[in-house]
């Protein structure tokens, strides 16, 4: 960071490029600059810095950092909010911040007022229809998540899922300004609705179709749209195992994290004084990039493939350069701002750019080597893998199934005799005492066992679980 800084201060103010002194607190032209990027192509801000690049260095700078985040995310000042990573670089025994603002597919105002970017000016541009309209269609062919469908009806989409996210926003933020909203309004806020105004049609967006709506909405609007989940360790021509997942993207995340905690192990790690998932974390990031950042109008159909020594994702992708991503100089670009958006608002993401630091960071602790990216039309994550990470997941399969065999096997004894005794068990079955004690104590927990009277001279109850087996063909032969 601190060599890309320095490439900055040598290259000067411009269109995408911005110093601000910042000795007295927040200069409040930084909105306005941070709007401004927004609305054209985005850029980069170094505060503590004067307007000819010479370092001045910022007092209470965690005050500072705290005061830029608060007011981004306020709608009332930047409309709509926006999520910011925020740098602390020391030069020069000085300390500066360096702000990332990516360009969005949204048009933004500040205090009420829209920006835009000239050379290196904000200027304010509210009432020139011309301008705006000019920024909205630029914004409109760059991001199809905008796309526009008028004859989309509230019908189309599944309100459930709607109010599944407004549950998990105020789960996350009790105060979050979903909570008191209806559908409609929480979709209108989202930028999930929108205006075109080349033709002045109005409707829900792609964005939209893709978060809520039904199956049958969104095969139809991309019907080439799905997410394949495919193992491939011991059958290499095809498959072990496969999900052909066909459905909305906050559904569609809930089936790859499931299919990953069925097939990848999860090495017990300590973060701090608690437990911490690894894989979850690390499949978490991978599933959010997939869904995320994916250029839906190419057919091109997502996959992660776990393999032997690897899980390999790719998607479909509008790159901003070709090749290997250098995690060193990593810049973020949003490919879907408004999916983003909704995603972080409800859990299932962190801010831009967190998800590549997360996954160098936890794949390092999980198999001892970094992933790998690459930017082309393809977006190629690779995750390298430990082949002994599975001997565990197998040992463990292996061992619930010979539980579950000896479990049965106490049962038929049981049926067989039910004052049989633990000792009598545990001769028949040739295994300790012990073991046998612990497979009842299990039996009695999931209740499929119950002891009448005193261990001398009662009985095993295993009635109620005849009882069961007779509802169940009592049930099975009235559905037929």
């Amino acid at each position: 960071m601190k060599s890309k800084i320095e490439q900055l201060l040598k290259k000067g103010e411009g269109i995408t490029l911005e110093f601000k002194e910042c000795k007295k607190g927040v200069p409040k032209s930084l909105y306005e600059t941070i709007c401004a990027f927004l609305n054209r192509y985005g850029g980069e801000i170094l505060l503590g810095v004067n307007d000819k690049g010479r370092i001045t260095g910022i007092n209470y700078i965690e005050t500072i950092k705290k005061e830029i985040i608060t007011t981004i995310n306020n709608p009332q000042k930047i409309s709509p909010p926006v999520y910011l990573a925020i740098d602390e670089v020391v030069i020069e025994k000085k300390k500066i911040l360096y702000l990332y603002v990516p360009q969005s597919s949204q048009m933004h105002s500040c205090n009420g007022r829209i920006f835009d970017r000239n050379e290196d000016a904000d200027l304010d541009i509210t009432g020139n229809q011309s301008l705006i309209s000019q920024i909205f269609l630029n914004k409109q062919s760059q991001y199809s998540e905008n796309t526009i469908y008028p004859y989309c009806e509230l019908s189309d989409l599944r309100e459930d899922l709607i109010e599944k996210a407004r549950k998990l926003a105020v789960i996350k933020d009790g105060i979050h300004p979903w909570k008191n909203l209806t559908n409609v309004e929480l979709l209108i806020s989202s930028r999930l609705y929108m205006k075109d105004l080349k033709t002045g049609k109005e409707g829900f967006t792609l964005a939209c179709i893709l978060l809520f709506g039904k199956d049958e909405t969104i095969l139809s609007v991309v019907p080439h749209h799905k997410t394949d989940l495919i193992v491939r360790r011991i059958n290499l021509n095809r498959y072990d195992d496969r999900d052909d997942v066909r459905t909305n993207l906050i559904e569609s995340f809930d089936r790859i994290m499931t299919f990953s905690e069925k097939h990848l192990p999860d090495p017990f790690y300590l973060e701090g004084s608690q437990r911490f998932s690894l894989r979850n974390q690390i499949m978490r990031e991978i599933a959010s990039n997939v869904l995320i950042h994916r250029e839906y109008m190419n057919a091109y159909p997502a996959k992660i493939i776990i393999e032997k020594n690897r899980i390999f994702c790719e998607n479909a992708n509008r790159p901003h350069f070709r090749g290997s991503i250098s995690l060193k100089d990593f810049t973020p670009f949003p490919k879907n701002p408004t999916i983003a958006r909704m995603f972080k608002e409800i859990g299932l993401a962190d801010e831009l750019g967190s998800g590549v630091r997360n996954l160098l960071k936890y794949v390092k602790i999980y198999s001892g080597k970094e992933p790998i990216f690459i930017e082309d039309d393809i977006f190629k994550i690779i995750v390298p893998l430990r082949e002994d990470l599975f001997e565990k997941i197998t040992e463990d399969k292996s061992s619930q199934k010979s539980s579950q065999k000896s479990s049965q096997k106490v049962i038929d004894l049981i049926k067989e005799n039910k004052q049989i005794t633990i000792l009598e068990i545990s001769s028949k079955l040739g295994i300790s005492d012990r073991a046998v004690k612990k497979i009842i104590s299990k039996l009695k927990q999931q209740g499929k066992l119950k002891r009448i009277g005193p261990d001398k001279g009662g009985y095993w109850e295993t009635k109620f679980l005849d009882d069961e087996i007779q509802n169940y063909k009592r049930k099975s032969k009235h559905r037929i």
